[in-house]
């Protein structure tokens, strides 16, 4: 039986019965050695409009921008315009004098200088001590008193990472892994590095290029009645629109967050996805080297690091230049090659790409909480397990 099959019988029934109990519907493509393997959409993109998923429904990716981010920061670097080593400080001077929170003998917090300036790597890697806003640090307090303080479809890129520098680290640069702004702070390098806004460096470098029609930081009127509905699905709960998600996206928006703002379709996240797991080529053209795409995609992290990378999902995993690495099966369980890598999204998009096997999966859905840690590795181990 040939892989194609297989997945039609396993991962299909497998979708549909996630949506039962999740998102109202989805879309995945698998695609190996240039072969579409599997192409399938279910269930709705607007329940209560019995509008159903069709393969250019549009999507908010979230995350998955991340990886987009860090590609386009690596056509950069191999033009020569910065060094992974090198000072943030020297291309955005709002980083100079940094400070970290630490912890007195007694445990009351103070503030003192960096032991050693953000570097450009440790943006990538999310070791920068920038974290997003929340309860659970200083850090991340003050930055989401920051962002409470403007509307954030008003704000640019600069203007964001001008913000985050004057906020304290959570921790010395290059000591521990935290999630947080580090990609969008990589956004705004681009942008004084190239002299263009990202959104517009990205569609001449890699949207146009790939045929990435649908992919922007902005709804336009015409393509409105293709985005998907998020929806709202607490546990035990039922879907319930989300309308508080989409100020961002609207034309007038300033914000082209490379942590989280893209949109897009499966069809055009396949494409880029495709790009990776071919090392780089597309059509014969070459956006970014092969050995490029294996530094991406190699482990960055210390013991220490990896012990803050500890998400339930990702055991067995390291982190490269923005995305997942696999590195222990027997640790995650997981049934894929060592070298797997990709990311996924805060609304339970998913990409994965195996470059030993020249395999790229696209998943797509629109719900929160996302069922991550129960859909992704389930979906990951159906395909490994129809592959030839």
């Amino acid at each position: 039986m040939n892989p194609s099959k297989r997945l039609n019988e396993r991962l299909t029934p497998l979708l549909q019965s996630m949506i039962e109990k999740g998102p109202a519907g989805c879309a995945c493509t698998v695609v190996q050695r240039g072969e579409v393997i599997y192409k399938e959409t279910l269930g709705y993109a607007d329940l209560e409009m019995k509008k159903e998923i069709t393969p250019d429904t549009i999507y908010r990716i979230y995350s998955m921008t991340k990886v987009i981010t860090c590609v386009a920061a690596l056509m950069l670097y191999e033009k020569g315009l910065y060094l992974l080593n090198d000072p943030l400080e020297e291309y955005l001077p709002a980083f100079k004098n940094q400070q970290t929170f630490r912890d007195n003998e007694n445990g009351t917090k103070y503030l003192s200088p960096v032991n050693s300036p953000i570097l450009i790597k440790d943006l990538f890697t999310m070791t920068s001590g920038l974290t997003y806003a929340g309860e659970g640090t200083e850090t991340e307090r003050q930055t989401r008193t920051m962002l409470e303080n403007v509307k954030r479809e008003t704000l640019d890129m600069q203007a964001l990472s001008n913000g985050l520098a004057t906020i304290p680290l959570e921790f010395d640069p290059g000591t521990r892994w935290k999630y947080g702004f580090s990609h969008d702070v990589l956004t705004a390098l681009i942008e004084v590095l190239t002299g263009q806004t990202f959104g517009a460096f990205l569609q001449k470098e890699i949207f146009d290029p790939l045929g990435m029609i649908d992919t922007s930081f902005r709804i336009t009127e015409d393509k409105r009645d293709r985005l998907c509905t998020i929806y709202d699905r607490p546990e035990g709960g039922l879907l319930t629109p989300n309308t508080k998600t989409d100020a961002s996206y609207q034309p007038k928006s300033r914000y082209e967050s490379g942590g989280a703002g893209l949109l897009s379709t499966i069809g055009d996240y396949s494409q880029f996805a495709q790009l990776l797991a071919k090392g780089g080529e597309h059509e014969g053209g070459r956006l970014l080297s092969s050995k490029r795409i294996q530094l991406m995609a190699t482990n960055h992290l210390n013991p220490q690091q990896l012990k803050d990378f500890n998400w339930q999902q990702l055991r067995g995993y390291g982190y490269g230049l923005g995305v997942r690495v696999m590195m222990d099966p027997t640790a995650g369980g997981i049934n894929s090659s060592i070298g797997e890598f990709g990311w996924a999204g805060l609304a339970g998009s998913y990409m994965l790409i195996d470059p030993k096997e020249e395999l790229s999966v696209v998943y797509m859905q629109q719900m929160l909480p996302s069922q991550e840690p129960f859909i992704h590795p389930r979906l990951r181990n159906a395909i490994y397990g129809a592959l030839s």
